[in-house]
């Protein structure tokens, strides 16, 4: 369907979308802040073990994941804005929802279901289809942007959390995060829209002569997701591919994300100092991010990727004995070097998605997503699991760094060849 076209603005639409899709994605991550720094919290209020607290950060971490696929067909379907305004709302409501919690079950629908669900719906998937639908040109960068808000909603409310979780409960910290994710909803419904062509204009950086249509809305979205991955699965690149961002989602989320600050509070290290050490990846992951989006417009993505997972493996080998009870110069070193590799894998793998499957590249993102967040699951139990046995998490940051290894030869084995390797169907 044609729309009659505008004058081009002076600064096109699609830069006012990026700018709330950032804040929407940057306010979805502050829950996401949260677990790294409660675990202790919880655990010596109510008394659940770690590898419990573990289990709601693992159903987060799965539903998160599972969510991406289905809320890109859900974009197609009922559009970006109100997918994305429902998620926060979501994400509102299980944040809020933990105050009044007191059973592990609770803390598992609470934590782990609805801001699973909520989370995955603002997941990678939405920046991928918001970048594919509103950018032609500087799709890498634009990626890299919006991938760097979850790092930065890290950043802004990992150290508050911590503080309030401190000195006015983890109660506060909550609500404070509920607060948030429900501020940012107006900003989503008045900014955000669909498709360029609800103003009339074209993608940024289309070619010249370029139809301004509305895409044909798709329906029956769980079947098109589902549908999506079984001609994906076809593809030798999308396991490869898979596999190498199961690993990613293992050493990030699960394992640091989740087990760093009580780690390093292990060896005497305070929680806020700790946790104020990972806000910190945040703030080196905003320009490793934004640079790995410069770069995959201009190198070969399966290149960039092996060498992130070899570099993390390194780091991550060395980290066991960097914790001490204060901050020495090599744990700084460790900051900087993982901050810049923590999510800098996103931008070439959303580039090698769309390159090998097109149109569905977002969905089939969100199926290689998904397989993220199910390797971060198991990581963030299986760490517990080891500190809970063991007493402390040595083993499980040296897997970790096997794993980074085996990711960065699957990446470097991908087709190299830019033609698509399947052709989908509605």
């Amino acid at each position: 369907m044609t729309v009659e076209t505008r004058p081009a603005p002076r600064v096109h639409r699609a830069w006012f979308v990026a700018a709330a899709a950032f804040i929407a994605l940057l306010a979805a991550a502050g829950f996401r802040a949260a677990p790294s720094v409660l675990i202790d919290p919880l655990h010596e209020e109510f008394g659940w073990s770690r590898a419990t607290i573990g289990l709601a950060v693992s159903v987060n971490l799965v539903l998160y994941g599972l969510f991406a696929p289905f809320a890109a067909a859900l974009m197609e379907r009922f559009g970006i804005r109100r997918v994305a305004a429902t998620a926060l709302f979501v994400v509102a409501l299980g944040a809020g929802g933990t105050v009044f919690m007191s059973t592990s079950w609770e803390l598992i629908l609470c934590w782990g279901v609805l801001v699973g669900a909520g989370t995955g719906s603002m997941a990678m998937s939405f920046a991928a289809t918001v970048t594919t639908r509103w950018f032609v040109r500087h799709r890498g960068a634009v990626t890299g942007i919006l991938t760097a808000a979850g790092s930065t909603g890290q950043l802004v409310f990992l150290p508050v959390v911590a503080t309030l979780a401190v000195n006015d409960g983890w109660r506060t910290a909550s609500l404070v995060i509920a607060i948030a994710a429900l501020a940012v909803v107006p900003v989503v419904l008045l900014v955000v829209r669909d498709h360029p062509a609800d103003h009339g204009v074209v993608a940024f950086g289309a070619p010249a002569g370029t139809e301004v249509a509305r895409p044909e809305v798709k329906r029956g979205s769980a079947g098109r997701a589902i549908s999506v991955l079984f001609q994906a699965m076809r593809s030798r690149s999308f396991w490869l591919l898979a596999i190498g961002f199961a690993i990613c989602g293992a050493t990030t989320n699960g394992l640091v994300g989740t087990h760093f600050v009580p780690a390093a509070h292990d060896h005497g290290m305070p929680q806020s100092t700790a946790a104020s050490l990972l806000a910190l990846v945040g703030v080196f992951d905003v320009v490793g991010t934004v640079l790995s989006g410069w770069l995959t417009d201009r190198v070969d993505p399966r290149i960039l990727l092996g060498v992130y997972y070899a570099l993390r493996g390194l780091s991550l080998a060395l980290l066991p004995q960097l914790f001490t009870d204060s901050v020495q110069p090599s744990m700084w070193a460790f900051i900087l070097f993982y901050g810049l590799d923590w999510v800098a894998t996103v931008p070439p793998t959303v580039a090698l998605c769309i390159r090998s499957f097109g149109e569905a590249g977002p969905i089939v993102f969100g199926w290689v997503f998904a397989c993220h967040q199910l390797g971060a699951a198991f990581a963030a139990s299986a760490a517990g699991a080891v500190r809970d046995q063991l007493g402390d998490y040595a083993l499980a940051w040296y897997v970790a760094a096997g794993l980074a290894v085996i990711a960065s030869i699957a990446s470097v084995s991908i087709t190299r060849s830019g033609k698509r390797e399947l052709t989908f169907v509605a």
